[in-house]
């Protein structure tokens, strides 16, 4: 298992500085005061003033910053080492008193002895996870009684499909897991195509639903709400069309497709 989390690792430590210097992280706005979360998770999650707050692969700190702009007391994780360099520096020119702890999700609990009011993750973070149970596991450790876990998170139906032609879908991914991860080739980051890394493999785990909310419940977690959106925060494939509310849709009369869905959960 380390091959691939090496892997991985290696290309989101170059992705981390491609990424925050991107024009679709929009890093120069958020440091002249905008937020980088989305109403989605705003609306759901609610009032986080002077909770303390746990995200999960916080990539290279933007959100767990913005949470921490809204009153929480935040502590942000992730393995990639360029990553959480990254968070630590826009903190100290955002001038935001947060954490940020480098470790893969799977040794957290090893490294931080702490409990949470809230458990935190977003979009794009369980296809680079290999086992959901100890995950959902690891959530519930670092709730408190009474603390809250929340996710919001592409749809896995969108991994299964081809992304570029919207009149001729193509399966090329299985929705259930299997015994082994996918691969694939990069060359460079989702954020900025011009940006170029050497080519190198990334592995990536196919979730369904069921597996992502049983793994929850197995972990001892009451669900409060399940919700399926028809819209994304970000340009995922290149036929969607961006709406006034700023999410991007599939722009077709009679079809909608799930693109994102958010879970609550509670600790008892």
């Amino acid at each position: 298992m380390d091959k691939y989390y090496n892997a991985n690792k290696t290309m989101w430590d170059q992705f981390a500085k491609i990424n925050a210097e991107s024009k679709t992280y929009k890093t120069d706005e958020f440091l002249k005061g905008e937020t980088s979360l989305n109403s989605i998770e705003l609306e759901e999650l609610g009032d986080v003033s002077g909770k303390s707050l746990l995200h999960l692969q916080s990539h290279f700190g933007l959100d767990a910053l913005s949470w921490a702009r809204e009153g929480a007391q935040v502590t942000g994780v992730d393995f990639s080492t360029e990553g959480i360099a990254i968070s630590r520096n826009l903190a100290k020119k955002a001038k935001i008193d947060a954490r940020f702890i480098q470790s893969n999700i799977f040794d957290l609990p090893d490294v931080l002895d702490e409990k949470f009011d809230i458990v935190y993750t977003s979009y794009g973070v369980l296809v680079w996870l290999h086992d959901l149970k100890r995950w959902a596991e690891i959530v519930a450790h670092f709730l408190k009684p009474g603390g809250t876990f929340y996710i919001a998170e592409f749809h896995p139906f969108l991994w299964t499909l081809d992304n570029e032609d919207p009149n001729d879908f193509k399966f090329i991914r299985s929705y259930f897991p299997l015994d082994k991860p996918y691969q694939f080739e990069v060359d460079g980051s989702y954020a900025d195509a011009a940006k170029k890394i050497k080519p190198q493999l990334d592995y990536e785990w196919a979730h369904g639903l069921s597996s992502i909310i049983t793994s929850i419940v197995d972990a001892g977690l009451r669900i409060k709400f399940f919700h399926e959106f028809n819209k994304m925060p970000f340009q995922l494939f290149p036929f969607l069309i961006k709406r006034d509310d700023g999410y991007w849709y599939y722009d077709h009369p009679e079809i909608q497709l799930p693109f994102v869905f958010s879970i609550m959960a509670t600790k008892e």
